[in-house]
């Protein structure tokens, strides 16, 4: 990974690169998702880029919060990840529960693209956890919600303080392809229009 590191005025950055990523889908679920707001933006953003994540191989990591309560993954979000390990939790942190740290795709790849809900309970604390984990928390701001805008925003101001990257889908998605004119290329442009 050392190749995707430079210096920009005595500041480290990075390019992501699909090769190191893997996603995490946090808790969009059925009990949970009606509540939220702009709710069917946040929804189509979150297919276009799970859609545009499986276009580029980058594998995923579903995650659900006590769903006997809270219900299962939302119907469109479910059928596009019905083959991603689905784990299931009590913590708000993903990193605080076991199988989701021992997924093999989240041990090998340390780049995560996180979407999901609630911005400001679920995503706020796995995004600090994977910061202090040395992870690269890749927040895609078009891609998680919350109940109340306004805890959305203070979260991804939080989540910017402590060193998560934040994106939009199209952005990320074009990042990851990285060139013009493949068939890859040619699937996440129509999936961003």
């Amino acid at each position: 990974m050392e190749d995707t590191w430079g210096r920009n005025q005595g500041r480290l950055e990075m390019r992501l690169k699909r090769e190191n990523s893997a996603g995490l889908v946090i808790d969009i679920q059925g009990k949970l998702f009606p509540h939220m707001d702009q709710k069917e933006a946040f929804l189509n953003k979150c297919t276009t880029l799970i859609e545009g994540l499986k276009v580029l191989d980058v594998p995923l990591v579903i995650t659900e919060q006590y769903p006997k309560g809270l219900g299962a993954t939302v119907g469109d979000i479910a059928e596009l990840v019905a083959k991603d390990p689905l784990i299931e939790k009590i913590t708000f942190s993903c990193c605080d529960e076991p199988a989701v740290m021992q997924n093999a795709a989240l041990q090998e790849r340390k780049i995560i693209i996180i979407c999901g809900i609630e911005a400001h309970v679920c995503v706020m604390q796995t995004v600090v956890d994977f910061l202090a984990a040395g992870y690269t928390a890749v927040v895609v701001e078009d891609c998680i919600s919350s109940r109340n805008p306004e805890d959305k925003r203070v979260a991804v101001e939080r989540m910017r303080a402590e060193g998560a990257v934040i994106t939009t889908c199209e952005s990320i998605l074009f990042e990851l392809a990285r060139v013009a004119g493949t068939d890859e290329f040619k699937a996440i442009s129509r999936l961003v229009k």
